[in-house]
């Protein structure tokens, strides 16, 4: 199973993301590390959102572990965000793969 992590960011974004943006990339590729994250970045032009995408036994848990102590989420950067389970049926990486 997957899930997705959806980031609404503040008007401002670009600049008030600097004095978090490092502690969150280390926060997001320790992640990576454990299994837990697989891509995420900015979405748009802007930006003004952001996907996280996690994967692992609980990616809805491990998504919004992450949210919950990212620095964006609690120094504003971020101003509202929403997790959701993804059921993925196509690609390498799908949990639930479908082929016709």
């Amino acid at each position: 199973m997957h899930a997705v992590l959806e980031y609404t960011y503040a008007d401002d974004y670009l600049e008030s993301r600097e004095k978090y943006r490092a502690i969150h990339l280390k926060a997001a590729w320790e992640a990576v590390e454990r299994g837990e994250l697989l891509l995420g970045g900015a979405v748009g032009e802007g930006p003004f959102s952001g996907l996280l995408v996690f994967t692992g036994e609980n990616p809805v848990e491990a998504a919004k572990a992450f949210a919950a102590a990212d620095p964006y989420v609690n120094g504003g950067v971020v101003t509202s965000w929403t997790v959701r389970p993804w059921t993925t049926v196509v690609g390498n990486e799908a949990a639930t793969p479908v082929r016709p």
